[in-house]
This record gives C-alpha cells, structure tokens and sequence, in this order.
C-alpha cells in the first residue's frame, strides 16, 4: 500500500497549508485540491498565495469521475463536515486512507460512520500558527501532524505506514503515537481554551501567553476537560495540561486560532466542538463546567450580532 495521490478537501488556512507544502515536495500532478466549480473558476483567476508564494494547486472538480486518491485530507472547519464530505466521496475507494485535521474529537466518527472505519488513520494537527487573510495564508511554524491508530486496530498497520511513508517523502513533520486517543484528548483541551478564551478576549497568542486574566480562564477552561477524559477512559491529567502550555508558549505571539480569525470575519464559529461538546459530556457524567457555559454563552452572544 503506497500513497502516491492526495486530495485535500477544504481550502483553509491548513488545507492551503499542506496543499503548498506537498505541491512543492511532489509535484502537482500527484495533489489534488478537491473543489466544486464555482470556487474552482475563483480560485483559478484570483489565486491563491502562501508565505508569499503563488500556489501551484491542480483543482479537481468534486464531481469529476477519476481513480480515487490514495490519501485523502479532510482540512475544513467543522461546520463544513457535512459538505466536505460530499466533495470528497469520488476520491475515496476501497484502498484510500483518511486523514482528519479538524478541530474536535468528533470527526473520525463521523467519517467513520459514512465512509468505513477501516479507512481512517487518526490524526491531530499540532503546533502550527497558519493564519489566513482572503485568498492568503502565512505562518511561521508548520507544526507537525501526530498520528496513530487504535490498540485494538492493528489491521490498519499497513494503512500507517504507507501514511508515514508518504511524510517521509514530503518532508513534512510528524509524530507516530502510541496512544493516539490520549494525544486527541490533550489537543482537544488545548483547543477548548485557546481558541474560545481568544475569540471571546479579542486576543492574540500573545495574551495567554503571559500570566494574566486570558491566561487564567483559558487554563480554567482547559481543566474542566480533565474528568471529563477520565469518565471516558482517557487519563488525561495535570501534566498534559503542562505539555499544552508549553506548545502554547512556543506559538507566534501575534498569531491567532481559527475561532478569533471567525470573529473578526463574522463567521459562525466551531464552538459546539469546543465547549458544546464539554457540556454534552458534563451533563452525561454529571459533571460541572461553568466556565466552558460562560465560554459558550459568549460565543453565542457574539456570533448573535452578525
């Protein structure tokens, strides 16, 4: 099982990110950039620009008839879930392997449910401080994508390591986990502070990375996560919460996540992923979240004003 074609479905700040990176490792003919024809035809006549370079993309038309791509990367917001995998089903076959870059902990299921198990490699994008402007993406730190498969899937080994094969040839950063569920979680936690403490603040890295209130409520945020992982047999602890602040702390200062990137351009954001899903779960435990409620009821004030 080799990769030698990806698709990657969803032009965000991630998906023009890799899209870039792995046209400039492999060549276009062997990337894809899965789209519909109206954005298609945009793209094409406005371009798109990363880190100063013009975007070499090959645009694939979704509903284009063609030999499925041996890997395909979901790199929409969550909001899109639903469409990103309309555009995707004529690049997926019996043989493709699915990666997801979303936000959440939720999308592998999804996936899962509509396309097969057996086809998905679970994923967390890490690090990386892509901020996207119109039709241009810039960032300092590529971060590097941590993957795995469930100790009770061994039979997709060989879907891994094709996967891992492909990094390799590409160059592009990775980390192979042993206990890719824990290493969800503790994204999942980072997540659930940064980008709602910054949306909600108006901030940037900048403000949670020095001691502060954003600080403060972002970690408050963060910890509420913790028996919630538990209760879900992932032990995700105080020293997970460590390693997060530390991956904070190495962010470009006046970069900012997606959630803040939403406000400013009056987007609905993904905050049902965040603390949405915190709330689903603490009232399936009977558990308590009251600074995720107040994460969320501002959210939700603020996109009510668009």
């Amino acid at each position: 099982m080799k990769i030698e074609t990806v698709a990657i479905v969803g032009l965000g700040a991630l998906g023009i990110l890799y899209g870039h990176h792995f046209t400039k490792a492999i060549g276009k003919d062997r990337v894809r950039i899965v789209v519909n024809k109206e954005r298609m035809e945009r793209y094409e006549k406005e371009g798109i620009v990363c880190n100063g370079e013009k975007c070499a993309f090959q645009y694939v038309d979704e509903r284009a008839e063609m030999q499925p791509a041996d890997l395909v990367i979901i790199a929409v917001k969550g909001t899109n879930l639903d469409a990103a995998i309309e555009t995707a089903r004529h690049q997926i076959g019996p043989d493709t392997t699915i990666l997801s870059v979303l936000n959440g902990i939720a999308s592998e299921e999804v996936l899962a449910n509509v396309f097969g198990s057996e086809k998905i490699v679970h994923c967390v994008a890490q690090g990386m401080d892509a901020l996207r402007s119109g039709n241009e993406v810039n960032y300092v730190h590529i971060g590097e994508l941590r993957i795995g498969i469930d100790k009770d899937e061994p039979q997709k080994q060989a879907r891994l390591d094709a996967v891992t094969a492909f990094f390799e040839e590409t160059a592009l950063p990775y980390v192979v986990e042993d206990d890719i569920m824990h290493r969800m979680w503790a994204k999942f936690m980072l997540n659930v502070g940064v980008n709602q403490v910054l949306m909600v603040k108006e901030g940037v890295f900048r403000d949670i990375q020095v001691e502060g209130p954003s600080r403060e409520l972002m970690i408050a945020a963060m910890r509420e996560v913790l028996p919630i992982a538990q209760k879900e047999g992932v032990n995700l602890t105080e020293a997970d919460l460590e390693e997060d602040l530390a991956i904070i702390g190495k962010l470009s200062p006046a970069g900012m996540p997606s959630m803040r990137q939403d406000g400013l351009a009056k987007r609905p954001s993904e905050v049902e992923l965040f603390s949405g899903t915190v709330l689903k779960k603490t009232k399936k435990y009977d558990l308590h979240a009251p600074v995720n409620q107040y994460l969320y009821d501002r959210v939700k004030e603020i996109e009510a004003t668009y």
